[in-house]
């Protein structure tokens, strides 16, 4: 895979705890606003929360919370590339994919367009593979010459609807979900009639047959597999009433079974995307989902009018949240906005960075991704 030197920006060193000026500077001006971020002072980080004594032997005591990127609109898909040392991250609204360097701190453009990428993943080739969420609403690769490889853009002769997260196998199989939010209106693309009668969960074998093995959720979301891959998880945003993680045994043939609600979001949590450490852990984008309360309250900035506030604070909801393999809540990392997804980076596998709506954070950790 190669540096799309075109949509480069200059590079610029950039310190860690730097603020969110610099780091506009360093991407040549920020598309979107950019947020000040001062890291805490004392250890342990208070944003790191133990809700469970589970928790604690994966909290490092000498860690906080850090901003290493901002200037996004809509921060999502990150891929860690080992081999390159880089964070991949997509700013869907703005079409590009922005690149944070962990050799030089740099965190500058990748990719523009970038064809409305949402999820990406490095493959076990070190390839990119990347969901391009609309208008050619496809799933393609970065061979390591530059050359991109369309994976899959149709199924049954009907385009896809809008591919959205993606992960790769030990087999090299492909699996990526299929929403329809890349069509659903103009903000993440360009809005379009879906093709397909579902929103599917696929399956891309390395022979190239596409398979649709799961075609009843509403709008699948992240997904992820157990460290043994005996397990898929699937987001379902759109799940009834809240919410919800699907959990399926993953059959020899590629197919899934044994359908299990495993985590329901009753606390207006907005799952998205989310990743599993070695232990078997969930860590998981979160943050509201924008349900409003069933009666509008008084508002002292609107003097004799009532409106409709949130179900639940923003504040309170921003962040991870991490649950074992039983499906408990056991820790909490508070962020300053909403999660949408996440990736284990770094040398070691230890360093969790979170997409977060306008700005990209890292906290290391004491566990260790599972891919």
């Amino acid at each position: 895979m190669q540096d799309d030197t075109r949509a480069t920006l200059p590079r610029r060193s950039l310190l860690q705890a730097a603020a969110g000026s610099a780091f506009a500077a360093a991407t040549g001006g920020a598309l979107a606003q950019s947020f000040d971020f001062k890291p805490n002072q004392r250890y342990p980080d208070p944003a790191v929360m133990v809700l469970d004594p589970s928790f604690a032997k994966y909290r490092l005591y000498s860690s906080t919370v850090e901003q290493i990127g901002t200037g996004l609109r809509w921060a999502e898909g990150p891929a860690y590339f080992p081999e390159k040392g880089w964070l991949l991250v997509s700013d869907i609204p703005n079409n590009r994919i922005m690149k944070y360097d962990e050799k030089d701190g740099s965190f500058t453009v990748f990719r523009n367009p970038s064809n409305f990428a949402n999820g990406n993943v490095c493959d076990r080739q070190g390839r990119l593979v990347t969901c391009e969420h609309s208008v050619t609403r496809r799933v393609t690769r970065t061979e390591r010459d530059g050359k991109v490889t369309v994976l899959a853009d149709s199924f049954e002769g009907k385009r896809l609807n809008a591919p959205n997260d993606i992960v790769v196998k030990s087999d090299d199989s492909i699996w990526f979900t299929d929403p329809l939010f890349g069509i659903n209106g103009e903000w993440e693309g360009s809005k379009a009639k879906p093709e397909q009668a579902t929103t599917n969960v696929y399956r891309l074998g390395t022979d190239g047959k596409l398979s649709a093995v799961l075609t009843d959720l509403v709008n699948p979301n992240g997904l992820a597999f157990s460290p043994d891959e005996k397990k898929l998880y699937v987001v379902e945003w759109k799940g009834t009433p809240n919410r919800s993680i699907w959990r399926y045994d993953v059959n020899p043939d590629g197919t899934l079974s044994n359908k299990f609600k495993f985590i329901d979001a009753a606390d207006q949590g907005a799952l998205d995307g989310f990743k599993v450490d070695r232990d078997g852990n969930l860590w998981c984008g979160w943050g509201s989902n924008g349900a409003l309360a069933a009666e509008p309250v008084d508002n002292p900035l609107l003097p004799g009018r009532k409106v409709y506030p949130l179900k639940g604070r923003s504040e309170d909801l921003d962040g991870v949240m991490v649950f074992n393999p039983e499906g408990k809540a056991i820790g909490f990392i508070r962020l300053p906005e909403r999660c949408p997804n996440l990736v284990f980076g770094g040398p070691k596998r230890n360093r969790l960075y979170m997409t977060s709506s306008h700005s990209v954070y890292a906290l290391y950790v004491e566990a260790h991704g599972a891919v």
